[in-house]
């Protein structure tokens, strides 16, 4: 099971991972620095960081379910666990789009309540520990990605041999 969009033999989506889990993370501390300071320039840094975020998740996503989409065999555990996990940072996402969306406008306009902000983004950040957890799972428990060693290649179980095991 391996990663099917590569640089170098690299696999994309792990190398673009950190950057919205940064800027969703961000998102919760600006909403929460500009609820106790009230300063307009914590709203206006907080909405760009929550844009940035969006964006990187979008470009993050689209080798992520690439992988999952074609490097990943069908009816096996691991196809499971990355179908929630892409469903996890959807939800994240569209959580993060919410926000944006009722900040945005605010953006040259009167100091706002950040309340909606840091409960979407709190949200969003826990649906994106979530995915976390489950892409995790993928690399370290169904080593999805992994490139292993001869040995290591050689005593892995074979998809046939997880089902044979399964079905005796």
């Amino acid at each position: 099971m391996f990663s099917k969009f590569k640089i170098l033999g690299h696999p994309v989506h792990p190398m673009l991972i950190a950057y919205p889990i940064a800027f969703y993370t961000s998102t919760l501390v600006g909403f929460i620095v500009y609820a106790a300071t009230n300063g307009f320039f914590w709203l206006k840094l907080t909405i760009a960081v929550n844009l940035a975020g969006i964006a990187m998740a979008v470009v993050a996503a689209l080798p992520g379910f690439g992988d999952w989409l074609l490097g990943i065999p069908r009816e096996t555990r691991a196809k499971r666990d990355g179908l929630i996990h892409g469903l996890l940072n959807v939800a994240a996402l569209g959580l993060f789009v919410a926000s944006f969306l009722a900040y945005a406008s605010h953006w040259n306009g009167a100091p706002v309540s950040a309340g909606l902000g840091i409960v979407l983004s709190a949200i969003g950040v826990a649906c994106t520990l979530g995915a976390g957890w489950f892409g995790w799972t993928l690399v370290q428990g169904w080593h999805v990605g992994i490139d292993m060693s001869g040995r290591q290649a050689q005593i892995e179980p074979t998809l046939q041999e997880v089902r044979a095991r399964r079905a005796g």
